[in-house]
């Protein structure tokens, strides 16, 4: 923008166009609503391969009492703690886990956030593999590491996938 100041002379005035906060804001839930949603399809994905484990013997879907337990849901409910437990593994599939893998994405290999999600899938592993362990040996510790491996690479996969789907689209839907 350019304007006459007392004397004559054109001065050069910069324009800061400022953003309101609400497109900020919006943009923020937004993100976080589509975190959301790719860590609900991803621990969807996650569950349906401990469920095959667990149709097999290799995983104990009783495991997720112990979270449940670690929450302090034993002070309200007496049973059903690994429904409860489960839920809490699923809100976290939701929250913690997209909100890391948006924030360390840019560090980890590969162009696209589902190829990202591979090795992002395995850390996570590295840390469930040790605490969801319910004393499996032989075959059934073999399908246990197998499975939740696995399991634990198509969440990275699936959850990457939402983000490059969602970041793909036009700029008016995200």
């Amino acid at each position: 923008m350019v304007e006459n100041d007392s004397q004559g002379v054109d001065v050069e005035m910069e324009s800061a166009e400022a953003t309101p906060d609400y497109d900020r804001l919006f943009g923020v839930i937004t993100d976080g609503l589509i975190g959301a949603l790719g860590g609900l399809v991803g621990t969807v994905v996650l569950t349906v391969g401990l469920l095959i484990a667990a149709s097999v013997g290799a995983f104990d879907r009783g495991s997720f009492t112990v979270i449940a337990e670690l929450a302090g849901a034993t002070l309200f409910f007496d049973s059903g703690l690994a429904a409860i437990g489960f839920i809490i593994f699923l809100v976290g599939g939701m929250t913690v886990w997209p909100l890391l893998l948006a924030s360390i994405g840019n560090y980890l290999p590969g162009d696209r956030f589902a190829i990202k999600g591979l090795p992002f899938g395995f850390i996570l592993w590295t840390g469930f593999a040790p605490s969801f362990y319910t004393g499996q040996t032989g075959l059934f510790l073999v399908g246990y590491l197998f499975f939740t491996f696995f399991a634990h690479l198509f969440y990275g996969f699936t959850l990457g996938s939402v983000f490059d789907y969602f970041r793909e689209r036009p700029e008016t839907l995200v």
